[in-house]
């Protein structure tokens, strides 16, 4: 995030001013699934990827041992990874979710986790020191909810996943919330309890239903009161 007179917000930061806490922490859950890192576990519930594998019972292949005769192999020198190949590092409110995700959990309890409240508590002392967010009832400054506006103006809800760079897809699900993750992710989105179930109730037509395994939990932030707030 820069500050001045343009400001460039990042996907997480964009979340937390729009929606809060359970916001940042859905994007952050979104970017691990596309890393392939995160997975929906039983309904409601997220688990990682090396979590799924060993409670499958998938265990790697066994080694075997050279024939005694045979001489050693000399070893190769060791060459430095490829930087162009290596994943990009995580954010640290990612690196925290995926360490909550040590053990299956719903996403009330990855957002309630200790290592994911100091990564979102850091997130918020920077858009406070950025002005974008008041402390004392938390709100959007009227600079937030300028740049927000912004910024969904020049990223729309898409249509489709298909063609769409993860940097703009996670910028999607922060700016639009659950519509995004209906076009991009839903069959994650609704096993891992990320969005709301819709039933049909006969004559009653569609109600929605809160998340299995929790609520939907944590407080979208204001726009503040009376004429809108100062920056």
């Amino acid at each position: 995030m820069s500050t001045g007179t343009s400001i460039r917000l990042r996907p997480y930061e964009v979340a937390l001013l729009r929606g809060g806490p359970r916001a940042a922490v859905t994007v952050a859950v979104v970017a691990l699934h596309l890393r392939g890192d995160v997975e929906a576990g039983r309904p409601g519930r997220l688990r990682t990827s090396e979590a799924s594998s060993e409670a499958a019972g998938q265990a790697p292949p066994p080694q075997t041992s050279p024939p005694s005769q045979a001489p050693p192999a000399p070893l190769a020198p060791a060459s430095s990874p490829d930087p162009a190949s290596s994943p990009a590092p995580l954010p640290p409110l990612a690196e925290a979710v995926r360490a909550a995700l040590a053990r299956p959990a719903g996403l009330p309890q990855v957002r309630d986790h200790a290592d994911v409240r100091a990564a979102l508590a850091e997130l918020q002392a920077g858009l406070r020191a950025a002005g974008l967010l008041r402390a004392f009832p938390p709100h959007r400054t009227r600079t937030a909810r300028r740049a927000l506006d912004a910024l969904s103006a020049e990223h729309p809800l898409p249509t489709s996943r298909k063609g769409l760079p993860e940097s703009d897809a996670l910028m999607a699900v922060a700016l639009h919330g659950e519509p995004a993750l209906h076009v991009l992710v839903p069959r994650f989105a609704l096993r891992a309890g990320l969005i709301t179930r819709a039933e049909v109730t006969e004559g009653k037509g569609f109600h929605s239903r809160s998340p299995r395994g929790g609520g939907t939990g944590g407080t979208a932030y204001s726009c503040g009161g009376g004429g809108g707030g100062s920056d």
